[in-house]
Parts: structure tokens; sequence; C-alpha cells
């Protein structure tokens, strides 16, 4: 019978077990020691002795992209960056609402070229820009948003105003970054104000909490105990503590690039630009859809304008590209857009979204071709797999993609009567305004009579921002831009409140322009306050307030269907008295002068030019020019 004995333990066993444990503890005090920043430390030094502070370096890398403004409400989270780009001739403008500050950096987003700024207080002065940032993603505008926060190691315990905010704010923006460490505040914001810019251009946010922004000597005070530690845990926290301060400003003062890094704006494909020239040169009745897309930099909008006109074809134009074609152009169909597309055999839709304002593409005639381009796929195919099909579907940049297609299709030339087919249903349709604005009314002013008068009243170097519903929608169809960016609109979102940042940002950003801002009276409740901040900031604009005394455009609807007015009804309130109680100047429209509109209109413009920021009070009836309109 074989006996088996157990094999003797091998050897090597302990003196590898031995290693592994070695090897693992070694491992975790390494990513300790990285984690806790003591391997950077002993590159980079800290100096105790410097008074500089973070804020200073976002000013400086504000100043190196170009900055020249900053909105902001003040709070103490963000007070060392506000006071350092006052220092570096950045304009610092504060406004009575957060909200109006991304407002107005939205304007000057897309007005400038370039990015917009805000900087704002932690909690609720972030919780306050939400609608701002949504409506900047919406309209693809690029804005930075500065957020103040609680210290680093007061986040998650309870510190004043201190919210998981990057939760909030990472569905709305392109780009999310906290910055833990005062070296990281660079190259953070470089890369936040590229991601802006590039692809399909929409609004970034950057946390800064409080402990970056102050000066070493400040954050020290605030995070040390002022006292020696007591025992062998009081020195370990006190050896954490400083150890993360430390960790805070090491390498601080470094240097680094500070200037723009280099964008990724998507080009149309060169074989697919060919093939929509081939599809265009063979069409009979085309048609041009140009959306606020096609205005974004870098290629200059009257470089746009003149290749839209090369091309000889038709065009609606909406939203920023409103004004693109001046105030006469032949070829700027305004009115029957849905009979048109009905009609067309080819449709190119530059920049614009089958949503909504074109019924989800049941807009589009089956029997057409359709050439739609979009820097962003999502929504240049958006409802393709429902209502309409694209022959060719593009992605990249609308202006040199316009450009390229006037460039192929040089020296060609469209059957004028469609043009003139169009233009006749525009007159028709123009007729059918000059009868609505004939009407007498039983009381106060007739709005599309009004308009009218707006209209020939308005000076060549206007620039328009409207904000409302129904006296902004009749606006819509009887004011015209002077000119390409001429024209604010809160975009796709549909947005109340904008009216006061915009006329904000736009007259920063055109100082010599007249800028004019159309108001429902609801909408204009949103933005009264704000005419303290253009008397503080000097910066005057006219203000048209079509007030009937309701929330109109929801009223129409709502009576008929459900028999009630309820929370529709406002009162004719005295917002021009209202104005000059905030320093502004106040005048007022009624039917007791109805004959002298154009006289008041010009006693604005005076005001205006004198200084003064001026609302005009109109006391309007109601109407049924929109009748049938969207407000759902």
């Amino acid at each position: 019978m074989e006996t088996h004995t157990a094999a003797a333990p091998d050897g090597s066993f302990v003196p590898s077990l031995l290693l592994l444990i070695s090897g693992t503890l070694v491992t975790t005090l390494l990513g300790a020691a990285h984690c806790l920043g003591l391997f950077y430390q002993l590159r980079h030094k800290v100096d105790k002795t410097s008074v500089r502070h973070g804020g200073e370096t976002v000013a400086t890398v504000l100043r190196a992209h170009g900055v020249r403004f900053l909105f902001t409400l003040v709070g103490g989270h963000i007070s060392p960056l506000l006071v350092a780009c006052e220092k570096l001739g950045i304009r610092v403008v504060d406004t009575r609402h957060e909200v109006t500050a991304v407002f107005a950096a939205d304007a000057v987003a897309r007005l400038s070229g370039t990015v917009g700024v805000a900087a704002v207080t932690a909690g609720p002065g972030l919780t306050n820009t939400v609608t701002a940032i949504k409506n900047a993603q919406m309209s693809q505008s690029p804005v930075l948003l500065l957020g103040g926060a609680a210290s680093t190691l007061l986040q998650n315990r309870g510190a004043l105003q201190a919210i998981d905010q990057m939760s909030l704010f990472r569905p709305l923006c392109k780009f999310c970054a906290s910055v833990r460490r005062v070296r990281d505040i660079v190259p953070t914001l470089r890369a936040a104000l590229a991601a802006a810019q590039s692809g399909t251009p929409g609004p970034v946010f950057v946390e800064l909490p409080i402990d970056v922004l102050y000066p070493y000597f400040m954050v020290q005070k605030e995070m040390l105990p002022a006292k020696p530690p007591k025992g062998l845990l009081g020195w370990g926290v006190t050896w954490y503590l400083k150890n993360h301060l430390a960790n805070l400003f090491a390498g601080a003062w470094e240097p680094q690039p500070e200037g723009p890094l280099p964008l990724d704006i998507p080009q149309a494909p060169p074989q697919q630009i060919q093939r929509c020239i081939e599809i265009l040169s063979r069409a009979k009745r085309p048609l041009i859809l140009l959306g606020s897309q096609a205005l974004l930099p870098p290629t200059p909008a009257d470089k746009l304008g003149a290749a839209v006109e090369t091309l000889g074809v038709p065009c609606f134009l909406g939203g920023m590209a409103r004004g693109l074609l001046g105030r006469h152009n032949p070829l700027h169909i305004r009115q029957n857009r849905s009979a048109a597309l009905k009609k067309a055999d080819v449709v190119v839709l530059a920049g614009i979204v089958c949503d909504f304002r074109l019924s989800y593409g049941r807009v589009l005639s089956r029997s057409s071709k359709i050439i739609v381009v979009n820097r962003d796929r999502k929504e240049m195919l958006l409802n393709s797999d429902l209502f309409w099909k694209p022959h060719e579907a593009v992605q990249g940049d609308v202006a040199p993609f316009m450009l390229k297609l006037a460039e192929g299709l040089r020296g060609h030339t469209w059957a004028p009567d469609w043009v003139e087919e169009l233009r006749e249903a525009d007159r028709q349709k123009e007729q059918t305004f000059r009868e609505k604005a004939a009407r007498p009314m039983t009381q106060h002013l007739n709005p599309v009579r009004v308009l009218q008068l707006v209209e020939e009243t308005l000076p060549e170097n206007v620039l328009l921002v409207v904000d409302g519903g129904d006296f902004v929608g009749t606006a819509a169809h009887l004011v015209r831009p002077r000119g390409p960016l001429r024209w604010l609109d809160p975009g796709a979102f549909g947005t109340l409140g904008v009216g006061g940042g915009f006329a904000l940002g736009a007259k920063l950003c055109r100082p010599d322009a007249e800028v004019w801002c159309l108001f429902g009276d609801g909408a204009f409740g949103y933005s009264l306050i704000e005419f303290d901040t253009f008397v503080r900031h000097k910066t005057p604009v006219i203000a048209l307030v079509g007030n009937d005394a309701g929330w109109t455009q929801i009223s129409r609807e709502q009576v008929p269907s459900l028999g009630s007015n309820v929370a529709c009804g406002l009162a004719y309130t005295e917002y021009h008295k209202a104005a000059m109680g905030l320093g502004a100047r106040g005048l007022l429209l009624s039917q007791e002068n109805e004959d002298q509109v154009v006289q008041v209109l010009h006693e604005a413009q005076q005001q205006c030019k004198d200084g003064h920021p001026v609302v005009v009070n109109i006391l309007i009836g109601k109407t049924d020019f929109r009748d049938g309109s969207i407000a759902v």
C-alpha cells in the first residue's frame, strides 16, 4: 500500500507574501502622497509672502482672450476676481438680478463674436442664472459663467450657500469644472473658453471656490487654528490643514500660457457641397431658410450677406439672421412661409431646426429636395424620422457652406417669376396689415398702427431687442432690422425677461447704436428694475412697452377654449412713472395723444441722445392680428 505525504511548504512563499504586502503598502503610500500633493510640493514652492490672489489670475486670462465686459451681481465669494478685472481694464457691470448678468453676457457673445462672461456668487446667486444659461444653451451662445463656491475643505459640510453646483449645471453646459488649486485656474479657463466656441457653441461653467480666489495670508488665517495643536489627533489635523493649504498655493504664480487655444469648428465635406451645388443648379423654385447659426463667427456677416445675394435664391430669415439682407432686399421674403415651403422644389435649411417653428418638419413638402446644414448633427436631423427626410444632411459650419454654394453657382440664374410670385404674396399680406392698422379702436391705441409708425421712425443704426409675447409677435411682422446682427430675440426657448440684459449687453457692444427694446407689458415686469442699472452705468436705451394690461398671448386661447381669464389679467400700470422713480425718463402714449405718436418717439430719441434711458408706456387695445399664433 502506497503512502502519500503532504508536500512541504515552498520556502519562497513567505518572502513572496511579504514582498506583496510591502509593494501594496508602498503603492498605497505613494498614491496617498500623490493625492496630497506632496510630490508636486517638492518641485514647486509656496510663496507665503505674496499678496497675489487667484482673482488676478482669472482677470489675466479673460483679458488675454479679449474679454471687455464682466457682468455680475456682487457677492463675497467672487469679490477678488471683480476687483482684479476692474484693475486690468475689464469693465465690471453689476446688475440687479443674476439672470440679467447672464442675459447681458449672452448678448455680448452674439454681437461681438467672442465669449460673453458673467460672474455670480455661490448658491442662490448661481441658481438665479439657470434660466439664462438654458436659454444660452438653446440659442447656442458661447457664455462663460464663473461661479463662487464654499472653500474646498468645507464643501459638503453645510457651509453657507454651499450646494452641489456641478450637478446643477452639467446638463446645461458643454463644459463644467471646479478649480481645486490656484495653479489650475489658467488651464481650466482656457479649456472652458475654447469649449464654449468650438463645435456647436454654448455655455460653460467654471466653479471657483473661495480659497482659490483669495490671497495666501487670508486663506491661512481662516484655515489654520490660531492655537498650537494638543495631542496626536490635533497634530494630525493641523498637519493635514497645512498640507492642504500648501497644495492650494504650490506653483500658483509660475508663468503659464494664458492666450486662446485653437478652436474646433466642423466644416462641410467638399463632396457633399458639390452634390448640393448640383441639386440647386437643377432647381426651378429654390428657397433658403437662414437661422441664427448662420451668423456664428468666424465668417463676417457682410460676407455671408453678399454670398446670399450672389446666389439669387429667395430666402426667409429667422433669429439672428434677421436683417442680414437689409431692409428692402427683393430676395428677402417675410410673409407666408408655410405656403412658400409647400411650393418650393429645393429647400436649404441653413442653421434652421425642424422644431415647433417649422411644425416639426410637417410644413416641408414630401416632393421637395431638402438640404440641411448645421454644426450639430442631432439638431440637424430632428424629427427627420417622422415628418421629413433630408436629401443631403451636411454637418458643418453654415456660413462657409453658403459661401461655397455661392462660389459654385456663380453666374447661375433662376426664373424671376418664382421670386415675383413670393413677393406678390408678401405684398398682399402687407396690404392686410395696413387694413388692420387703419381700424379704429374703441379703447386705447391700435398696436398695429403704432408699430407701423415705429418702423417708419427707427434710424438706420438701430439695434432691436425684443422681449414679450403678443406685442413682440406683432412687431416681428412689421418692424424690419436695418442690417445684420441688429436683432436680438430669446430664441427657441421663448424666454420672457431677456430684454433688460440683452439691451445692456447690446448698448455696451454698440455704444453708437440706438438700442430700442420692444416689450410686452408682462415681460417688462422682469426688466423694470434694470433701469436702475442703465442709469448707474450710463447706458441709455429706449424701451417701448406695449401695455394691454394682460398676458394676451395666453388669454387669446385660454378664454375661448376654457371659458376663463384667470391669471391672465394685469393692470394698465404707469410703467413710465416707475422708470422715472429709478432715475430714467418716462413718456406716455394713449388715445389722448394719438396724433403725437411720432413726436413722442422723437422725444424719446432725443432724451436717449442726451444720455438718459427712456421708457415709453404705450396703452394699446386688443386686435385679431395674431389669432391662431402659437402659445404652447
